[in-house]
């Protein structure tokens, strides 16, 4: 089958590989059928994760199961699924407490584990998914091709924009800014609209995506950076923000959301945070709270797939570009250049 190898910086192609097998009786085979470029795909392309050995990438996509193992009760071939891009288990104390990132037999589609095992990743023409029972959600029936794009929103950013407002404390009436305008910062302002915040600042410099954003729920855009952008922000909302998203993961974006945060405010981070030395004398000067990390989609996932099922949510302009599997790299340099926001991949 072909699949997406990523061998290092800058060196993306796509090879023939063996297809994936059952290995465990927990295991099951996903035939791809959508599958998404992330930021954190481009964080190795640009060689700030360094890969002992070339992988397949790929941690956002949905399909229809294939083959299950024999110890598969819930999960039948044919089944639409989607799948977190982390895997859980379900029964141990992390994700009886919802916090599934963080189960104990996690790991995560298209990464090298600490232990130095792999789980090849969805950029592929079929994947094998461990603790398949508990990890992927099934979508009644046959979605049609429009469900697509909002339903592979949900193996990864918009849960990962949901969380981060939840973390930021958003609620009705909230006034939010949000730092970042690429998918995850794009699902932040749909999720704050979707948790009722009466006012929503985006920072964005790029007119697409302001655009885009405004069409996602956003009230007001801020186009400075910095020193400069913050003062904007104290402007326009009279002190700052209690509700702060952090959406791209640099030291200036932390900093950036810091400085528009009111004190006694709280900032949602999901930005993987490369090469980032927190300022906790900022925070502290401040009594701000910061809360954030990896996102335990499983948890969110069966409440956000009944709004897209019903149509009250959908966060499919995320995607905007869309490529052959055999053209995966094009995808990958397009993102990397941000001629788009997020692409899709199809096998």
């Amino acid at each position: 089958m072909r699949a997406v190898v990523v061998h290092g910086p800058g060196d993306v192609r796509v090879e023939l590989v063996p297809e994936p097998r059952i290995g465990h009786p927990a295991d099951a085979v996903v035939r791809v059928v959508a599958a998404a470029v992330c930021g954190s795909d481009l964080a190795v392309l640009r060689g700030r994760s360094p890969l002992p050995r070339p992988i397949r990438s790929g941690h956002e996509f949905v399909g229809v199961v294939e083959e299950v193992g024999g110890g598969i009760g819930r999960l039948r071939p044919g089944q639409f699924v989607i799948a977190p891009f982390s895997t859980s288990c379900g029964g141990c104390a992390h994700c009886r407490r919802g916090v599934t990132i963080a189960c104990d037999r996690a790991q995560l589609f298209g990464e090298i584990s600490p232990d130095g095992s792999v789980l090849e990743g969805g950029h592929a023409e079929l994947v094998r998914v461990p603790l398949a029972d508990t990890t992927l959600v099934a979508v009644p029936g046959s979605p049609p091709d429009d469900l697509l794009s909002p339903l592979l929103s949900l193996a990864d950013v918009m849960p990962t924009g949901h969380e981060a407002a939840m973390c930021a404390g958003v609620g009705p009436g909230s006034g939010v800014v949000v730092v970042g305008d690429g998918a995850v910062g794009q699902c932040a302002v749909l999720a704050s609209r979707r948790l009722g915040a009466e006012r929503i600042v985006v920072m964005s410099r790029d007119p697409g995506r302001q655009a885009l954003a405004r069409q996602h729920g956003a009230t007001d855009v801020v186009p400075g950076r910095g020193d400069a952008g913050v003062a904007e922000v104290l402007d326009l909302l009279g002190g700052g923000s209690g509700h702060v998203v952090e959406a791209v993961g640099t030291l200036e974006s932390i900093r950036q959301a810091i400085g528009c945060a009111r004190p006694g405010g709280r900032i949602g981070y999901a930005g993987l945070p490369w090469d980032v030395t927190l300022p906790l004398w900022e925070l502290f000067g401040k009594n701000i709270t910061l809360s954030g990390g990896g996102t335990s989609v499983r948890t969110h996932l069966p409440e956000l797939l009944a709004e897209v099922l019903d149509g009250s949510l959908n966060p499919s302009a995320v995607f905007d570009a869309e490529f052959s599997l055999p053209d995966a790299p094009k995808a990958f340099q397009l993102m990397d250049s941000r001629g788009c926001v997020k692409p899709v991949l199809r096998p």
